[in-house]
């Protein structure tokens, strides 16, 4: 598949300030945070604005295959949840931040993430974390974005060795 985030494209930008963007149409955020599906997102104004100016961007025989064309929802769908859009952390990472020795997200509920059965599993999953990161570490919107494109065991793995798993000592 050949579509992929990128600032040499001017995807990742267009993605970028789509977000920011989001920031002055509240209307159209709240729209994408109570969707509670593809359906519900595609027929947003908000991501028809991403989805149009992704068109212009991808190659069309890429981005008109459903199935990228659900991922892109997701992805629009996601991005409403992010309250701080301008981090630079791989999303595990920010999901393991902790300040008082608890991660924004257990490590239970990190692992029902990995576990998601299908993409609509993995984006209630998603929007129900995403809100639990703190400023301070903030996910980067352009890497969270190509995990949920390209998501499966590649990016499940690459996700477990960013997570600050805590060390649990047994005793035998």
């Amino acid at each position: 598949m050949s579509i992929r985030f990128n600032y040499d494209d001017g995807s990742a930008h267009h993605l970028q300030a789509w977000r920011k963007s989001l920031e002055d149409d509240r209307a159209g955020r709240a729209m994408l945070r109570r969707a509670d599906s593809i359906l519900a997102i595609t027929i947003c104004p908000a991501y028809r604005r991403l989805y149009r100016g992704l068109c212009e961007i991808f190659p069309s025989s890429d981005i008109e295959k459903p199935w990228i064309q659900d991922r892109l929802a997701l992805i629009a769908g996601t991005l409403a949840q992010v309250k701080e859009f301008d981090g630079k952390n791989k999303v595990a990472k920010a999901m393991s931040f902790s300040k008082l020795d608890k991660p924004a997200v257990s490590e239970l509920r990190f692992k029902r993430l990995l576990e998601s059965p299908d993409m609509a599993a993995l984006f209630v999953g998603l929007r129900r974390v995403l809100p639990l990161l703190q400023a301070e570490c903030a996910p980067d919107i352009v890497l969270l974005s190509n995990d949920i494109l390209h998501w499966g065991d590649q990016v499940k793995k690459d996700w477990t060795y960013a997570y600050a798993w805590t060390e649990k000592t047994t005793s035998q």
